[in-house]
């Protein structure tokens, strides 16, 4: 019945993340051996009488490890959408912090995405979320028919 919802016994759950390939464990591994690598090329030249290489190596370094920084900072971003006990509970991770909105489930509205660029809207009185920045701009119509299913049971 569902797609990218999980159903258990004490309701049903979205997990919806970013699509990483190296976790920030792999990165942080790939990021020693390219400094032992870079430092090794680094560390010849600079024996051989070039010793402008070396501060140039470790700048290059320095830049990696911030892009490295940035990217392992938000791989573990995503939202967390679950339909418990008649209430439903929207749980965003961004950079570390965790932001979390709960609503009456049987009050919410669902409006799917009016274009590709657009996200699920939830709107309960005046308050309005928007969800689905982790799901693919064609699967966020699904996620959408999901919620508005799933609170038809509310």
């Amino acid at each position: 019945m569902y797609r990218l919802a999980t159903v258990t016994p004490d309701g049903v759950h979205w997990i919806l993340r970013r699509n990483c390939s190296v976790t920030p464990r792999q990165l942080g591994a790939m990021f020693v051996v390219l400094s032992g690598l870079s430092l090794a090329v680094a560390v010849f030249f600079w024996s051989q009488g070039a010793w402008m290489v070396l501060p140039f190596s470790a700048l290059e370094l320095v830049a990696v490890a911030v892009a490295f920084l940035m990217h392992g900072r938000h791989a573990a971003d995503g939202e967390h959408i679950s339909l418990q006990n008649g209430r439903l509970v929207v749980e965003r991770e961004e950079a570390g912090s965790l932001f979390r909105v709960e609503f009456a489930g049987y009050a919410v509205r669902v409006d799917p995405p009016g274009d590709e660029r657009s996200l699920v809207s939830l709107k309960e009185g005046g308050r309005t979320l928007e969800v689905g920045r982790f799901v693919r701009p064609d699967l966020r119509w699904v996620l959408a028919s999901e919620l508005k299913s799933a609170l038809r049971g509310v």
